[in-house]
């Protein structure tokens, strides 16, 4: 997927655009978006899933 987007920003479209046509967030393509000049399709690699913050066993009650 990220590899698919890195070669739409090449061809200038529109973050919101491709968001929709991958059926991912606006958010996550501006992500990629923004470290694309950094590095290309190196940084556009996936890194695995986001770690959870808080799993149910280590929070405390609100």
């Amino acid at each position: 997927m990220r590899m698919e987007a890195s070669e739409r920003f090449v061809q200038g479209e529109e973050n919101t655009v491709i968001a929709h046509d991958l059926q991912v967030s606006v958010r996550s393509v501006q992500h990629w978006h923004k470290a694309w000049p950094q590095g290309g399709p190196r940084v556009s690699a996936s890194t695995g899933s986001a770690p959870l913050l808080c799993s149910v066993a280590s929070c405390s009650p609100c």
